[in-house]
């Protein structure tokens, strides 16, 4: 049996494919080693439904976050191991995931617009370009992080306009003393700041929250995919919540910008699945 998984910083999608077609789909915790300790992904990883299946499986393929240096890779590879201990396990980068799923065997610009950001320029086998993606305190435009680190500034400075200032605090509650701990002194900062992209979502008929995600993404063009060679000849990828749930949005971005956009999706774990299906590299041992 086959296991795929997609992880990003806030979940994992996990696909597994039986021997005789079947799949079956699971969502957990994501992982990043970029910000965890091999201790702290072991205990994560530990889900029910991981054990259940574990002796099962004979192949992992795994995609992730922070997965980008052979350090990081080995170090999930290990944790990988404490419980899929008869599987040949493969660990890759999440922008291995993103071109894989949006483009197949061709060449295109592939980006994610999640909980964070980054990108690469795919030529159908092989990532040939990337830019630095230093996290959420240096970078991640166009992210769930960044976009809602904009929001809470705003809101602390009171630059918020009158209508969604009275929503901020009615419908989430805001707090400045509350914002700086959940910033400050607990984990996971990053998730905190992505979790006001829902609200922001669900409100971007207001010219603020249009403005904010619309702004996000021109940065993120800037930063990424305007950096790479011709890019205004190739097609443009996006994978990821941000980017799905406003897809409008980052449609008319990319058109203002002269960026051509192909597939956008929420998540990359279905063409995965295709791609390792139709491709010789599972059955490698």
């Amino acid at each position: 049996m086959i296991l795929i998984a997609d992880s990003g910083s806030s979940k994992t999608d996990w696909r597994l494919i039986g021997h005789n077609g079947d799949i079956e789909q699971y969502r957990g915790i994501g992982f990043n080693p970029s910000y965890q300790s091999s201790d702290e992904m072991a205990n994560l990883i530990r889900e029910d439904f991981l054990l259940e299946i574990a002796d099962d499986v004979d192949q992992v393929f795994y995609y992730g976050a922070g997965c980008s240096t052979a350090y990081f890779k080995n170090q999930v590879k290990s944790v990988l191991e404490t419980v899929f201990t008869n599987a040949y396990i493969k660990v890759d980068h999440d922008m291995m995931a993103a071109a894989r799923a949006t483009f197949g065997e061709k060449a295109g610009i592939a980006c994610i617009l999640g909980t964070g950001s980054n990108s690469c320029d795919f030529d159908g086998e092989h990532i040939i370009a990337s830019m630095p993606s230093p996290g959420y305190i240096l970078g991640d435009e166009g992210g769930g992080a960044h976009v809602g680190k904009k929001f809470l500034q705003d809101f602390i400075h009171g630059e918020l306009p009158d209508t969604i200032h009275k929503l901020a605090i009615e419908k989430l509650g805001l707090d400045y003393e509350e914002i700086r701990i959940k910033v400050y002194k607990e984990p996971f900062p990053g998730r905190y700041m992505a979790s006001f992209c829902r609200f922001l979502t669900e409100h971007k008929s207001d010219p603020y929250c249009y403005m904010l995600y619309y702004d996000a993404f021109q940065d993120f063009f800037k930063k990424h995919v305007m950096k790479y060679d011709n890019y205004r000849e190739k097609q443009v990828s996006f994978v990821g919540s941000i980017a799905f749930y406003n897809s409008d949005i980052l449609r008319s971005a990319a058109m203002d910008a002269g960026i051509q956009v192909s597939l956008i999706l929420e998540s990359p774990i279905a063409g995965l699945s295709l791609y390792h299906q139709n491709n010789h590299e599972y059955n490698r041992k």
